[in-house]
């Protein structure tokens, strides 16, 4: 069953770029934050409009009182890192790695892509996040990118 509004993030701890651990309560405890998820990094549409949304629409974002705009792919470190520094994410957005998919898992926003020889892959979705508290959450339908992306969210905030 999928993460619903109203609900808290559950505890997982995931790694940064930098291959450093931090915990869903590092992230998101007294903080108002915006998460995106996609399928895969350097993937067509996250790469070229669902990334690049986030980075664009950024301090527009951040001036309705957000903390953190965060990316969470089922990517390792290295990669996720690679594709910030690709796209230009550079501060405006931290990448945040979900290696297993133990994060994807936990808010049941998983899929398994192995037909197509993905593996397990995180649902492309994006949330409000208020204190560890889900305030708005947008799941995308497969194979679309409408109600996840930047000017979605920031219409939503």
């Amino acid at each position: 069953m999928p993460i619903s509004e109203g609900e808290k993030i559950p505890a997982v701890t995931v790694k940064t770029s930098d291959m450093k651990n931090i915990t869903t309560e590092e992230l998101f405890a007294g903080k108002k934050v915006v998460i995106f998820a996609v399928p895969g990094a350097f993937t067509p549409t996250c790469s070229e409009q669902h990334l690049p949304g986030y980075i664009t629409h950024a301090e527009a974002i951040r001036a309705k009182g957000v903390d953190s705009i965060l990316c969470v792919s089922v990517n390792d470190a290295f990669v996720m890192g690679a594709w910030g520094k690709d796209r230009g994410a550079g501060e405006a957005v931290t990448m945040i790695a979900d290696g297993n998919g133990d994060f994807s898992k936990a808010l049941g926003l998983d899929f398994d892509g192995s037909g197509i020889g993905f593996g397990i892959r995180s649902q492309r979705y994006a949330a409000i996040v208020e204190d560890g508290v889900v305030t708005k959450l947008a799941v995308e339908e497969p194979m679309k990118f409408e109600v996840s992306s930047a000017e979605a969210i920031l219409a939503a905030l």
